[in-house]
């Protein structure tokens, strides 16, 4: 019998559709990422014999700029299906998102001034992938507090997902600022990303900790997006009978 997708956009029907996913998106999150870390830390020494051990701050560094561009593309997936079809959960999805892309937004960051002391003995420099990286993190906190700033909560929905539609177009400049075909155009310290070379067992830490970082970004969304759907629907019959409103 096939399965009508289509009544997981009601939140009523999503809230306990969320809660039964939480705990195993959670679980997922914390074994990937104890066997990411003990991947990354304990089993490459022989390969990084050669390189400073500051190097391994790529295992989370490179994890945390990649999850901080994609959940913003989700983000703004969200407000663009809200904006079209005017659906509820649609914004409350894309508002449960943006705590989740600044954090991992300001932890690209922070390991990146981390590596620049290191490697290149400066904290911070107008790099292009460092400001474009920076700017996203504006986004995500202009989103949030242009969302909180508006009382009507319809108002707020709208005014934020357009903002963070039109802040999407960032996402193509942060990836070319990084993947410029031209360097000598580009003037960057940040060096290009690619796979060529890279040893099999590095690889392998940098994807698994991805990977974990995306299962974790299910479980708090989800999370998050339960105690939105609580806030929101507090009037209604459904949440009253809610056993742990009950309580």
């Amino acid at each position: 019998m096939a399965i009508n997708w289509f009544k997981y956009a009601s939140p009523a029907t999503f809230y306990p559709l969320a809660g039964r996913m939480i705990p195993w998106f959670a679980w997922l999150a914390i074994i990937l990422t104890l066997f990411g870390l003990y991947w990354g830390f304990f089993e490459t020494p022989s390969i990084l014999t050669d390189q400073k051990q500051y190097y391994r701050i790529i295992f989370v560094h490179v994890p945390a700029a990649w999850m901080s561009m994609w959940l913003y593309v989700v983000l703004a997936g969200w407000a663009i299906i809200g904006l079209v079809f005017n659906t509820r959960l649609s914004y409350m999805m894309a508002a449960a998102v943006a705590p989740t892309g600044a954090m991992f937004t300001f932890l690209s960051l922070w390991t990146g001034a981390f590596w620049g002391k290191t490697s290149w003995g400066t904290w911070w420099d107008w790099d292009p992938r460092m400001t474009s990286e920076l700017i996203l993190l504006f986004l995500y906190v202009g989103y949030m507090a242009l969302h909180s700033a508006i009382d009507d909560t319809r108002r707020a929905d709208r005014a934020s997902a357009l903002l963070a539609v039109v802040g999407v177009v960032l996402v193509p400049v942060i990836f070319w600022s990084i993947n410029c075909p031209d360097p000598n155009q580009c003037a960057a310290l940040h060096q290009q990303s690619s796979f060529k070379g890279v040893e099999s067992n590095i690889l392998l830490a940098m994807l698994v900790l991805s990977i974990a970082f995306w299962m974790y970004s299910f479980a708090v969304a989800f999370m998050r997006v339960r105690n939105i759907i609580l806030e929101r629907e507090r009037n209604t019959q459904w949440v009253r009978e809610l056993p742990e409103v009950c309580e």
